[in-house]
C-alpha cells in the first residue's frame, strides 16, 4: 500500500499549474541534492508536456547533515517567494547548484531583482525557518525519507521517475481522472 501525503497542498504551498488539474504533482526535495538536481529539468519537461493536465508543487526537504548548504539554500528561496520570486529562485539554484554557498545566493537574490535589505532580512527572520521545518515535519509524516520524493494525487510514488516512464504514469492518471 502506498503512502499517503498527511498535509494537503493549500494556497500556502508553491504551486504551478491550475487547482483543478487532474494530476497533483507534490515534490519533496533538497536544493542540494544531486538527485533533486537531476530530477529538475524532468519536471519542466513533465510541465511542458502535461499543461494544464499538471499542478506541481514543491516543499522543501533539506538534508541538512549531507547538504550544509541545503537549508540556507532553502531559506533563500523561501525569502525570495515573499517578494513573488519563489520559482525564480529555485530554478536558479538548481541550475547552479555547485554555487549555493550564502554570497552566491545573495548574489542571485541580486540577479532576480529582489530588495536585497527585504530578502537579507527575511533570511534571518525565524519565520522562514519554521516554513522550511514545516515542510520537512509534513514530509516525514508523510513517509518521505530521501530526496526527491514525489507524490501523485495525495499517495507516494515510489516508480523509476525517469520522464519517460513518470509520464506515463501521469498521463494515465490524467486518463483516469477524465473519466
Amino acid at each position: 500500500m502506498s503512502t499517503q501525503l498527511k498535509n494537503p497542498v493549500s494556497k500556502a504551498d508553491h504551486s504551478l499549474g491550475p487547482d483543478k488539474a487532474p494530476v497533483l504533482l507534490v515534490e519533496y526535495g533538497d536544493f542540494q541534492c544531486p538527485h533533486c538536481r537531476a530530477a529538475f529539468p524532468i519536471v519542466k519537461r513533465l510541465q511542458k508536456a502535461l499543461g494544464d493536465n499538471l499542478k506541481f508543487t514543491f516543499r522543501n526537504f533539506p538534508l541538512s547533515e549531507v547538504h550544509p548548504d541545503a537549508l540556507n539554500a532553502a531559506k533563500a528561496a523561501e525569502a525570495a517567494g515573499l517578494q513573488g520570486k519563489f520559482w525564480g529562485m529555485h530554478d536558479l539554484i538548481y541550475e547552479n547548484q555547485e554555487n549555493i554557498d550564502l554570497e552566491s545566493l545573495r548574489g542571485y537574490a541580486q540577479k532576480l531583482g529582489l530588495d536585497l535589505k527585504l530578502w537579507k532580512k527575511a533570511m534571518e527572520d525565524s519565520a522562514i525557518e519554521e516554513r522550511v521545518e514545516k515542510d520537512f515535519e509534513g514530509g516525514v509524516r508523510s513517509g518521505v525519507n530521501g530526496t526527491p520524493t514525489f507524490f501523485i494525487n495525495g499517495f507516494r510514488y515510489d516508480g523509476d521517475w525517469a520522464y519517460g516512464p513518470l509520464l506515463k504514469v501521469l498521463e494515465k492518471v490524467v486518463e483516469m481522472e477524465g473519466k
